[in-house]
């Protein structure tokens, strides 16, 4: 009976699935390296067809608050601060604001949402402490700290809109919004002077009762994100399982190949 050669993309394959397993877990790659997606506008219309709830109006209501405090707030940096780069920031934030409120009122208009042409009682307080700073290095620390905390209190709900309007127009918008405001959040941070520490902390989750998800324990994430193992399980023995069935693999196809 004659022996046949077993064909190289085998050997290759074979070896390559070998290195995998040997590779110790959690090692980082080059290539393996993300690149973070900026959400296109594809299939998003502005027709303003869809039912408009209570939600949607109120939130259309509040982009356009955000930009009545956000917009002066922002030209009062450029004028009131002595650090160059917090000037730049509130001239950026101030500017974009402008690009977002044309979005909202156009909106509001198509879809018949009163909009406010003043800043609320909270929003006129931290512009009047802003105003009223002492120092060029009091007001910077007033204006980064009100403006961060503002656009991480509206970030869930652009989130709720975002995953729960009917209204195409109002989703538009909310998509929008989004990215402006993950682009002030990034803004006010890069001055380094923002207190993370001052922030509210988020609400403790509801407890699961035995129905939804399966709630992540703090241990299996630290895992999955760290390479170690999880509570449980061996990452040692599920090599020696996934050799066991390479080399059973290998022998198989050696076999098919001598008897042929």
């Amino acid at each position: 009976m004659r022996t046949r050669r077993i064909p190289r993309w085998l050997v290759a394959t074979l070896a390559l699935s070998l290195a995998f397993m040997v590779t110790p877990a959690g090692t980082a790659h080059a290539a393996d390296t993300p690149v973070v997606p900026v959400p296109p506008n594809t299939g998003l219309t502005d027709s303003g067809a869809g039912v408009v709830s209570a939600a949607d109006r109120d939130f259309v209501v509040k982009v356009r608050l955000a930009g009545l405090w956000e917009i002066p707030a922002g030209n009062m940096a450029a004028v009131k601060s002595k650090n160059p780069v917090v000037k730049k920031i509130g001239a950026d934030i101030a500017l974009q604001h402008v690009s977002l409120d044309a979005l909202d009122r156009a909106v509001a208009a198509k879809l018949g949402i009163m909009l406010p042409n003043q800043p609320n009682g909270n929003q006129q307080a931290w512009l009047n402490e802003m105003e009223n700073a002492a120092t060029p290095e009091q007001f910077d620390q007033i204006f980064i700290d009100r403006l961060r905390a503002a656009h991480g209190g509206i970030f869930p709900a652009i989130a709720t809109i975002r995953g729960t309007t009917r209204n195409d127009s109002v989703r538009k918008l909310a998509q929008q919004t989004n990215q402006f405001v993950l682009t002030h959040m990034t803004l006010l941070e890069s001055s380094k002077i923002v207190d993370y520490a001052a922030l509210p902390t988020a609400p403790a989750p509801a407890a699961a009762a035995g129905q939804g998800p399966v709630p992540i324990d703090n241990q299996m994430l630290v895992a999955a994100t760290e390479g170690e193992n999880v509570p449980g399980l061996s990452n040692t023995v599920i090599l020696l399982v996934l050799a066991a069935a390479l080399v059973v693999g290998v022998v198989t196809t050696m076999r098919i190949f001598r008897a042929r």
